[in-house]
């Protein structure tokens, strides 16, 4: 098993910057890629980034060059860092870990963007 806590989410004005932190606990050498997805309102969540233990990322088309995801060498942490934010990145942003067997996911944290 593994549990996943994130924090850092809050009210932003656009243009501004957030950074989101997820700690992971458990099982944490079974993981093999952390990331982080978000879901607004009406619509479905969709993965933002994510990073695998050997590093490699990969970012939604809407957020690349802007955000940028990293971890800690021992998966037990990773962090979304969030510039030049925009109304439209407003949603519940969620930390996601996986492993062989399956998805783990954390509670979510609301990230909001006024115009």
């Amino acid at each position: 098993q593994v549990q996943l806590v994130e924090s850092g989410g809050g009210l932003v004005e656009a243009g501004g910057s957030l950074r989101l932190s997820c700690a992971a606990s458990g099982s944490i050498s079974s993981i093999n890629a952390m990331g982080w997805y978000r879901q607004a309102p009406g619509n479905q969540r969709e993965l933002v980034a994510r990073i695998t233990r050997g590093g490699t990322t990969n970012y939604a088309d809407s957020v690349k060059g802007r955000f940028t995801i990293s971890r800690d060498n021992a998966m037990n942490a990773a962090y979304l860092q969030m510039n030049s934010l925009k109304p439209e990145d407003t949603a519940v942003y969620y930390c996601n870990a996986n492993n062989r067997i399956r998805n783990y996911w954390g509670q979510g944290t609301q990230v909001t963007v006024s115009s």
